[in-house]
């Protein structure tokens, strides 16, 4: 005769009036850091704690940007119109990727250009290369000789809400329209 050695099975309906312990999740971490030390565009230092109890919408891109750039500076512009005074909330902050061409004075001019009240930001190569890993952006010169320069760079085209002081809170992808940034901003800010 075999004896049966495996362990008896308790199904979930069985009735054993015993109720396991919830396994212990560890919290996930932000997707994204959000920490930098930048110039702002009246030439000033700045990090992701200069803007007080501001939220934060982080867009990065370049000011020779031929299409993405205009296009998503243009719709976050007018998503924060659409919100009215909770815009007076938000802090946006376009970041360089290409610091060799965008001096503070450069991103001035380029971001005077959209509503929103955009800053724009740039620093050494070092630290636009922090900014951008601490988003995890990717950002690559390529060859061009149409552009100028003789190069463009590609980007990521994500926008970022940070809370204030830094802390992730949701990224806005490019495929959203006007409609929807303002609606999941508003969200975040409700």
């Amino acid at each position: 005769m075999t004896q049966n050695t495996s362990a008896p099975v308790r199904a979930c309906c069985a009735g054993s009036g015993v109720t396991p312990a919830p396994e212990a999740v560890a919290p996930r971490p932000a997707p994204v850091d959000g920490r930098f030390e930048l110039t702002d565009h009246f030439g000033r230092a700045v990090t992701e704690r200069s803007y007080g109890e501001r939220y934060l919408l982080v867009f990065f891109g370049f000011t020779h940007c031929a299409v993405v750039c205009p296009r998503e500076l243009g719709k976050l512009g007018a998503a924060l119109t659409r919100l009215g005074r909770l815009a007076e909330r938000i802090q946006p902050l376009y970041i360089t990727v290409d610091p060799a061409r965008d001096d503070p004075q450069t991103m001035r001019a380029y971001v005077a250009r959209y509503p929103g009240a955009f800053i724009g930001l740039t620093g050494t190569p070092a630290q636009v290369a922090a900014a951008r890993k601490a988003f995890r952006v990717f950002a690559e010169p390529v060859p061009d000789a149409q552009a100028p320069g003789g190069y463009v760079v590609p980007h990521t085209a994500i926008a970022y809400l940070m809370a204030p002081g830094g802390r992730y809170l949701t990224h806005l992808p490019d495929a959203l329209d006007v409609d929807a940034v303002s609606e999941r901003l508003r969200q975040q800010l409700a």
